[in-house]
């Protein structure tokens, strides 16, 4: 019997590595080069994806086309190899979802995925993870060991769907969420963007005009020989030290950024205290704000209806909110449920979150649906960061004008002043 036993597990192994094997070159999709005759003779080449030459060699016979060259496409020196987005994640989501909804195996599916993805990072991901389900891992647990692409969020909740049999659901409530995030990621950058792009145009123009205009006036003004306006003589003294010290100057800028993004990388108070200047900005501080409650509506409602308690749902939300006010607001809140309060009583506690937040809130525990009243305030702040948004950009324009109106229309002023002067004395 051992023997028999011994015997079926080594067939079960080889199975399980064949399928493994069969699996890799099913994935590994390369580019090929081709060349072939058409059925007129006529000479004709071009490129195509295949797993194997032999493979792009069928498909070209059934084509019409005689093939008498096919080789991999070489790969430039500069070529760099393509990263994981969390753009991709949400969209090999959606794929997953959708083919599971269609009744379509998870194993068939993510194969299907893995095969037609542009990207080589991808599927070699999507084939490791393909690999641990077909060897028996649960899928979560297949996700765990990739927490750089799938958070404890997603794994969690693909957890959920496990134990209750709707991962289909799952999938699909993960691919909106995921969805939703990425489009309010893109409305908070657009919105950071527009300031940041005003602040570098303006300090741009305003070098150049340092650095290589006002030199040409200084050198007339010196012929002259007359006594210079003090706004003048100001601008002047001002170009003259970004000459003689614009190394200084780019040395300091420098060391400037490279502090910033090193304390904002290794310090998690610097980080804290940015979150919290952040929210208090003019006009994206509104943003922000509204920005990490969406997110948080929007977290807490995917878990809640995944099946996820709420407490650990709190525990994820203030992860996923983007900000260290709002996180620290959501993990006081979420000790306040532990206590036994209800989460709405806990929202007004930290006093963070509006009152319609917390109507809405308590409406959703009253009546039983949490989950939709969450998606309900999700939505209306995603709409509003949406409208802010299209606001700032419409503002921007002609803030842009008047700033380098001010600043560019300065340094005309002061340059012409002396000469304006000279023709009234003339005069």
């Amino acid at each position: 019997m051992a023997q028999l036993f011994q015997a079926r597990s080594s067939a079960d192994q080889r199975k399980q590595k064949k399928a493994k094997l069969d699996r890799k070159q099913k994935a590994e999709v390369v580019e090929f080069v081709w060349a072939g005759k058409n059925q007129k003779g006529s000479p004709i080449k071009g490129e195509m994806r295949g797993a194997s030459a032999n493979e792009v060699k069928a498909i070209l016979r059934k084509q019409g086309v005689t093939p008498t060259k096919v080789v991999k496409k070489p790969k430039s020196l500069f070529q760099k190899k393509a990263k994981i987005t969390s753009k991709d994640i949400a969209v090999v989501t959606r794929q997953i979802a959708t083919m599971l909804q269609a009744g379509v195996p998870l194993v068939t599916g993510l194969e299907m995925v893995a095969k037609g993805h542009g990207n080589e990072s991808m599927r070699k991901l999507l084939g490791e993870i393909l690999d641990e389900i077909q060897a028996g891992t649960p899928v979560a647990q297949a996700l765990r060991p990739h927490r750089l692409y799938f958070d404890e969020l997603y794994c969690d909740l693909v957890a959920a769907g496990e134990q209750s049999g709707t991962l289909d659901k799952v999938f699909d409530r993960i691919a909106t969420y995921r969805e939703k995030s990425e489009a309010l990621k893109s409305k908070i950058k657009k919105a950071m963007f527009y300031p940041a792009a005003v602040v570098t145009v303006a300090i741009g123009v305003t070098l150049l005009l340092l650095l290589f205009v006002v030199p040409q006036f200084e050198s007339i003004f010196n012929d002259f020989g007359a006594e210079l306006p003090a706004f003048t003589q100001i601008v002047i003294n001002i170009s003259r030290f970004l000459q003689s010290s614009w190394y200084y100057f780019f040395g300091i800028s420098v060391i400037a950024v490279w502090m910033f993004v090193r304390s904002h990388r290794n310090s998690a108070k610097f980080r804290d205290q940015l979150d919290a200047l952040t929210l208090k900005l003019p006009i994206v501080g509104n943003i922000l704000h509204k920005g990490a409650m969406a997110k948080f509506a929007r977290t807490l409602a995917t878990t809640f209806a995944a099946g996820v308690p709420l407490v650990e749902g709190l525990e994820a939300s203030a992860g996923a909110s983007g900000n260290a006010v709002y996180r620290k607001a959501i993990l006081k809140m979420r000790e306040e449920v532990i206590s036994g309060l209800q989460m709405n009583v806990a929202m007004q506690t930290v006093n963070l979150f509006p009152d319609m937040v917390t109507q809405m809130v308590m409406i959703g525990e009253e009546s039983g649906a949490l989950d939709d009243m969450l998606n309900k305030v999700a939505n209306i702040f995603e709409m509003e960061v949406d409208d802010a948004v299209d606001g700032l950009s419409t503002l921007i324009e002609p803030l842009l004008m008047v700033v380098l109106g001010t600043l560019v229309g300065g340094l005309v002023v002061a340059m012409y002043l002396p000469i304006f002067e000279m023709g009234n004395v003339v005069g």
